[in-house]
């Protein structure tokens, strides 16, 4: 029996298997559990007690012959118990779809890797994608040929050495004022009129609004909290919807003010969701009466029909076209034309951090620039006159 331990990293118990390979070198294995650090200590040593007596050496892959196309696949499965689902999905469409493909068709071994071939990789990806696709790829690699060290299947990592593509700056499509009246007016009596608020003037997410509760509206103070998301990803060709009551960042769990308007929105919906319960009794969906966004039999309005339902709606009605997020964007763009600060436009989208809000929306800031010359010229208001003479 080799020997073993068990050993805590992100709060999540992981076995740590102690042996000799066949050429007599001593190795470390890590296998996740998948187990909480948290109440489930017994459940873990039984866990390693099963690894400890049924784990073959004859068995271990032989880093020289592990092709890595079919190591990206293993470290995929290796991370699944340790990531959130929709995290999963998206290394599940970046490994499945691209990486390995790409790997697998030039015969590359893990221990035969080289920078240069992550490298053309990259280059080659960059014909056809943008950089931040292309980073997440990176990502991706990084992270597999990291773990890959650290159970001594390969000695460095080939991808500390690679020059990573460089980001573009992001610029979203913003609707004025204007537009968001006509906007509104296409929208109202239809699913997408709540959705629609809630991204144009509170500029939640489109996860946020759909995962919205009725217990997080607080009519009698006028608050609405933001703790609850509903997503929908795509794992293995099937579609998984995920809902979990947690926000992107700790930060977007937020609270903002319930205004007269949308409450008196929100308890015509209500009355309205409770007529719906009345008249359709056994026929309507119970599953998520607690949810604001449903439809008339009690069904979650999903993410992808908001999504094709919001470019229908535009078209359908002769308006710029721009996507569901971009809401998000034009919520940020009218708080700074309106001289909100760019510290409290960070709180009200609920960034994790400052920097976030600032690159993506410095250049909008127009009212700070005037500030700014204000200042300048009050600063320098002799020196200016030299110019006047």
């Amino acid at each position: 029996m080799v020997a073993g331990h068990l050993q805590e990293k992100n709060q999540l118990y992981y076995i740590v298997l102690s042996y000799k390979n066949l050429e007599g070198k001593r190795k470390n294995k890590w296998i996740p559990t998948g187990l909480k650090v948290k109440g489930n200590k017994k459940k873990a040593q039984q866990m390693l007690m099963e690894a400890r007596k049924n784990f073959k050496i004859s068995e271990e892959p032989v880093g020289t012959e592990m092709m890595f196309s079919d190591y990206m696949l293993q470290w995929l499965e290796i991370i699944r118990p340790t990531i959130a689902v929709t995290t999963y999905a998206g290394y599940v469409e970046s490994v499945e779809k691209i990486i390995v493909p790409y790997f697998k068709t030039r015969g590359t071994t893990l221990r035969g890797l080289k920078a240069i071939d992550i490298q053309n990789f990259y280059l080659k990806q960059l014909e056809t994608k943008k950089a931040t696709t292309v980073l997440r790829y990176h990502v991706n690699i990084h992270q597999a040929l990291k773990y890959a060290v650290k159970i001594d299947l390969i000695d460095s990592n080939p991808a500390d050495k690679v020059q990573r593509p460089k980001k573009e700056r992001f610029v979203g499509s913003f609707y004025s004022s204007e537009e968001m009246e006509a906007l509104f007016e296409a929208a109202k009596g239809t699913k997408l009129e709540i959705p629609i608020f809630l991204g144009a003037f509170y500029g939640l997410r489109r996860s946020e609004a759909l995962g919205l509760k009725w217990d997080a509206v607080d009519f009698e103070n006028n608050t609405i909290t933001i703790r609850h998301t509903v997503t929908c990803v795509r794992i293995h060709g099937e579609n998984v919807q995920v809902e979990r009551d947690t926000t992107k960042t700790k930060s977007s769990m937020r609270t903002l003010p319930l205004v007269d308007v949308f409450k008196d929105k929100l308890l015509e919906k209500k009355r309205i969701q409770e007529e719906c319960r009345r008249i359709c009794r056994g026929g309507y969906n119970r599953k998520y009466q607690d949810y604001i966004c449903v439809d008339e039999m009690g069904n979650l309005i999903q993410p992808n029909y908001v999504t094709g339902a919001f470019r229908k709606l535009l078209e359908k009605n002769g308006l710029r076209r721009i996507r569901y997020h971009d809401l998000r964007h034009s919520c940020a763009s009218l708080l700074l034309a309106n001289g909100v600060p760019m510290k409290q436009i960070q709180e009200w989208l609920g960034h994790s951090d400052f920097s976030t809000t600032a690159n993506v929306y410095a250049h909008l800031d127009y009212n700070a620039k005037l500030s700014s010359a204000s200042a300048m010229e009050s600063g320098m208001e002799s020196a200016l006159d030299v110019f006047r003479k």
